[in-house]
Parts: C-alpha cells; sequence; structure tokens
C-alpha cells in the first residue's frame, strides 16, 4: 500500500508516535505561534489606534490657551505614551533656570534640544516594544520546524533500516510525516514576518509625525526665550 492511500498516515499518526524531541518541538512552536499572534493583535490594534488619535491630539494641544493646559489634555488622551513626555519635557524647559551642573551650564536651545530628544527616544522605545521578539520568532521558528523535520528523517530512516527490508512505500511516508514540522515553522514565521513589515512602516510614519511634533514644541520654546529658531 503507497503511502497516499494509508490512512494512518498524517499528523495524528505523526505526534501518535513521536518522541520526546518531536513533542518539545512541537510545543515550542505552539508556544512561538501564541506569543506571535498576541503581540500581532496587541501591536496591531494599538499602532492603528495610535495613528489615529496623534493627529487630532496634537491639533487640540496646539489649540491649547497655554503649555500646560496643551499637557494636561495630552495626559488625559490614548496618545499620553508618545505626545506627553515630550509636552512634559517643554514645560519642564520653560519653568527651568539655571543649574550648577554641566547640563544646566549648556546654552539653553541645546537643553531644550537634549530634553527633547531623550523624550523622544523614550517614545520609540515603547513603540518598538515586542518588534525584536516577533522579528525573532520569524527568523527561527522555520529552522525549529526543520528541526523537527531532520530529526523524524533521522528516526524513520533507522526505523527502516532495522526492518530488512527497504521499499519506497516504506520511506515516502514516514519522510512526508516528517515534512508537518517543517510546515509549522513556516506557517509560524510568516504572519510574524508579514506583521513585523507592517508595524515597522507603521513606526516609521509614527515616529515622522512624533518628530515634527518635537521640532514644533522646539521652535515654540524656542520663540518664547525670544530667540531665532
Amino acid at each position: 500500500m503507497n503511502a497516499t492511500s494509508n490512512p494512518t498516515l498524517g499528523l495524528a499518526h505523526m505526534l501518535s508516535n513521536a518522541d520526546a524531541v518531536i513533542w518539545l518541538t512541537a510545543i515550542v512552536l505552539l508556544v512561538m505561534s501564541v506569543i506571535s499572534w498576541t503581540l500581532i493583535i496587541a501591536k496591531g490594534r494599538a499602532s492603528q489606534r495610535l495613528r489615529k488619535q496623534i493627529a487630532a491630539d496634537a491639533e487640540r494641544f496646539w489649540q491649547a490657551s497655554s503649555l500646560d493646559n496643551g499637557l494636561q489634555q495630552l495626559q488625559s488622551s490614548e496618545s499620553a505614551a508618545v505626545l506627553a513626555p515630550m509636552a512634559h519635557a517643554a514645560a519642564e524647559m520653560q519653568r527651568a533656570g539655571q543649574a550648577a551642573s554641566l547640563d544646566g551650564q549648556s546654552d539653553w536651545e541645546d537643553r531644550v534640544t537634549r530634553r527633547l530628544r531623550s523624550a523622544l527616544h523614550a517614545c520609540t522605545g515603547r513603540l518598538e516594544t515586542g518588534l525584536v521578539t516577533l522579528a525573532s520568532i520569524g527568523a527561527t521558528s522555520p529552522f525549529v520546524g526543520l528541526f523537527g523535520t531532520v530529526w523524524s528523517i533521522y528516526q524513520a530512516l533507522i526505523s527502516i533500516s532495522g526492518s530488512g527490508q527497504i521499499m519506497i512505500e516504506q520511506v515516502a511516508g514516514p519522510v512526508g510525516e516528517a515534512l508537518i514540522m517543517t510546515a509549522f515553522g513556516l506557517a509560524v514565521a510568516i504572519p510574524a514576518v508579514l506583521a513585523y513589515n507592517a508595524l515597522t512602516r507603521s513606526n516609521r510614519i509614527t515616529l515622522a509625525e512624533l518628530d515634527a511634533f518635537a521640532n514644533d514644541l522646539r521652535a515654540y520654546l524656542v520663540k518664547r526665550q525670544g530667540r531665532p529658531a
């Protein structure tokens, strides 16, 4: 009987005859898949919501009567995690006096740039949280699946060689089953890679908007100090 007509061959048959290594590989791929889809759903929804919110919140901020009032509006919105830190840094610089530290002895415009840049970098870190994990899953899961395939083929060939008579039907079935692990690895990797690319592009657009907001804040503070921007 050939492999295609044998009803015992397939995923259930492979798992029922799998050893500890194959089960461990399958569990690792399952955990990777769960983590990947959790990040895809959470980051995707957050990114979509944030991009819609930033433009509206930035507009309301600039319509506020003062920097402190604008900061309060940002802190009550969904984009508080990215816009509010920069507005908070700007408000601190507006109230800050001369300090005895190296920072205080620097030129005022350099201090403004440094504070806003630091707040922008912190926002960037929050936006990129989880992307390294997603990229790692996309890069490693095919190799995890391939390891499971290689190990399954090795075990199948050892079993076949011990039977004393080798036929193509005996080889094709176990090898076909072993390729299921490679398919599992690709099924985990492909959504992770696609989501990573989409989220990276979305973050680039968001960071461009944040950079523009930071530049506008700097220009506002410099003008308040009576210096040319």
